[in-house]
């Protein structure tokens, strides 16, 4: 009997030279400033993919698909990942630090760590007492991880030695941990926020080139940097670009895990599908639009509120210029901003083909008005 073909349904939109890519993005680092390494990594793979690209003087990557049209539409993520500065080095050759974006504290521990000097990488570990030193004394309360009694501990033994190998105040130290798979399609590594995004919005790119769609409108296809320390790269960006339509991706919680209420932070879940969200920042007509396209295409998608803001590169480009209306896609994410931020390969695939067929959906004639 002939085995039986692969549906197309089936098949994954997922290549080897995507997830060689990812692999290789994700395991690069990017730290919130320093962005630079992982955004090379980002055009050097987008550029087949688009007509044209630029950069700005602080290194938000952006593509462009028919660049010469009028109506602009963007497609957005960012590339950078949280980190520590080195802050204070003691005459014992210990590294004390500072942080660089939201970074956990509680999750540094007997972490490895690179410290990027000005001689290239060192490497380093976050050093903390032996247990049988905190239970010592039974009378003493066990002492916890804080940014002030957390050091580095690179194998120098002074403060000279520690200079000596191009270590220096300002220095970032970013975590050595990367890319790995676990059981059923799901992938660990740290920096999934949002580098993740990066990945799906450049694979966006590659299905319209490879598909030959020919768009309406010139997308921009934005990879922005210093959202993790207040959107700072999107806000930039969308006052150069000036879009007409702005869809961005981020990650979401996923909350089904322990200690996470549900009653507050909503019902998400890896591997049911890419979260959409109501917001003041999120257009409604735009989002009416992503949901009919999700539900043609049989796409599943769930859904969540927002406060005041949405936390995301959203705002910055909702409220930019004369106002832009914006919508977010959210991938649902485990263990944020820690080194072993989890998600689901399915929930890439279907955040990838809900940007694709919302871009194919939309056209400059597409009635935003509120009124």
């Amino acid at each position: 009997m002939a085995k039986a073909k692969t549906s197309a349904k089936n098949k994954s939109i997922l290549t080897k030279t995507s997830l060689d890519f990812l692999r290789r993005y994700i395991d690069t680092p990017s730290p919130v400033g320093f962005e630079s390494g992982g955004q090379k990594v980002w055009l050097e793979y987008v550029k087949p993919y688009t007509d044209s690209f630029f950069t700005d003087p602080y290194g938000t990557a952006v593509g462009v698909i028919n660049p010469t049209a009028p109506f602009k539409v963007v497609i957005e993520a960012h590339a950078d990942e949280i980190s520590w500065f080195v802050n204070y080095i003691n005459d014992q050759g210990l590294i004390y630090l500072k942080r660089n974006g939201g970074v956990d504290h509680q999750i540094a521990p007997a972490k490895r760590v690179w410290i990027h000097g000005k001689k290239g990488p060192v490497k380093a570990v976050f050093g903390w007492p032996a247990i049988h030193t905190r239970l010592s004394n039974p009378d003493t309360k066990e002492p916890q991880p804080k940014v002030d009694n957390l050091c580095l501990d690179c194998g120098a033994r002074s403060k000279k030695e520690v200079e000596a190998l191009g270590i220096h105040i300002g220095a970032v130290v970013t975590y050595q941990e990367g890319f790995d798979e676990l059981a059923n399609d799901f992938y660990i590594g740290r920096a999934f926020d949002n580098r993740i995004g990066g990945f799906m919005i450049a694979e966006v790119a590659r299905l319209l080139k490879e598909n030959r769609k020919k768009l309406p409108y010139a997308l921009y296809v934005v990879n922005a940097v210093q959202e993790e320390i207040g959107l700072r790269g999107a806000e930039m960006i969308a006052r150069r670009i000036k879009p007409n339509v702005a869809i961005v991706t981020d990650v979401t919680h996923d909350t089904n895990t322990p200690m996470i209420s549900k009653i507050i932070e909503g019902d998400i879940q890896c591997g049911k599908g890419p979260s959409l969200a109501y917001a003041p920042a999120i257009h409604n007509k735009l989002l009416n639009l992503v949901q009919d396209v999700a539900e043609k295409n049989k796409i599943p998608v769930q859904l969540r509120t927002l406060s005041r803001s949405t936390g995301t590169d959203t705002d910055s480009f909702a409220y930019a210029n004369d106002g832009c209306p914006s919508v977010l896609i959210s991938i649902p994410l485990r263990y944020m901003h820690t080194t072993v931020e989890m998600l689901h390969k399915k929930d890439i695939e279907d955040t990838i083909q809900l940007m694709y067929h919302s871009l194919l959906s939309l056209t400059p004639k597409t009635n935003l008005s509120y009124l």
